[in-house]
């Protein structure tokens, strides 16, 4: 009689290592069936993302992000004009000493420019934006007059500096206070889109005008450029008070 309940359990043991395999296979296919049931389309939803005060306010972001050229461009201008009264090896080291200070403006402005988009309210991210756009309308517009006066070439690359603070701080922010959760995700890929295609723009655009034309041609685009994008930023503000 043991031996026969030894016989059967044996037989019951090996009939499920037998099925085991099949198991595992029909839980995988289940697994996946039910995965493909619930997976969502991926898509980008440009035209909710383009319309009303976010389309607006990423039309304002293009003409900033087509206006903000690398910073080696200020660098340049400021050597380009130092050096006949400096000569070339000293007027590299104040053109970088400059490039420091624009740095520095731009650190020490990054943390309260975030401070007042937050105590702004809704508008603060845009508001602070605007401010940093009209810092770079000033810096360009500078930088397109000739001068050999260190402290004078010194007040464009602060502003730069506190521009570029501030709109780093406030543009992902600005966006995030616009877009509709639903679309958030496809606003940030387009803003992503616009800061990668309009920064090599800008830098190309400003380079060809400097070799074609002159430096001030290339900086009097650039503060064309950031005038627009500060009209349209003034523009988004307003309509969302």
């Amino acid at each position: 009689m043991l031996q026969l309940v030894e016989l059967v359990l044996a037989l019951g043991f090996a009939a499920v290592l037998a099925a085991s395999p099949f198991a595992i296979v029909y839980a995988i296919r289940r697994t996946r069936g039910s995965e493909r049931r619930e997976r969502a389309k991926v898509r980008l939803r440009l035209g909710s993302v383009l319309k009303g005060q976010l389309g607006r306010l990423l039309g304002a972001v293009t003409a900033f992000e087509v206006g903000n050229a690398a910073a080696t461009l200020l660098i340049l201008r400021a050597s380009e004009q130092l050096t006949p009264s400096y000569g070339v090896d000293r007027a590299t080291t104040i053109s970088l000493a400059l490039y420091t200070t624009y740095n520095l403006a731009a650190t020490l402005i990054s943390v309260p420019a975030g401070r007042w988009a937050d105590r702004l309210g809704r508008r603060g991210p845009v508001l602070v934006l605007t401010a940093g756009t009209a810092c770079f309308v000033l810096a360009y517009g500078g930088l397109t007059v000739s001068t050999t006066t260190v402290a004078l070439l010194a007040v464009p690359f602060v502003l730069a500096g506190v521009g570029i603070g501030a709109a780093e701080t406030a543009e992902h922010a600005a966006v995030a206070s616009l877009a509709p959760a639903e679309v958030r995700g496809s606003a940030f890929g387009v803003l992503a889109a616009v800061q990668s295609a309009g920064n090599v723009t800008a830098s190309a655009v400003a380079g060809i005008l400097w070799t074609v034309f002159s430096p001030a041609a290339a900086f009097t685009y650039l503060a064309i450029s950031m005038l627009v994008a500060l009209l349209g930023l003034a523009d988004t503000a307003r309509r969302m008070a």
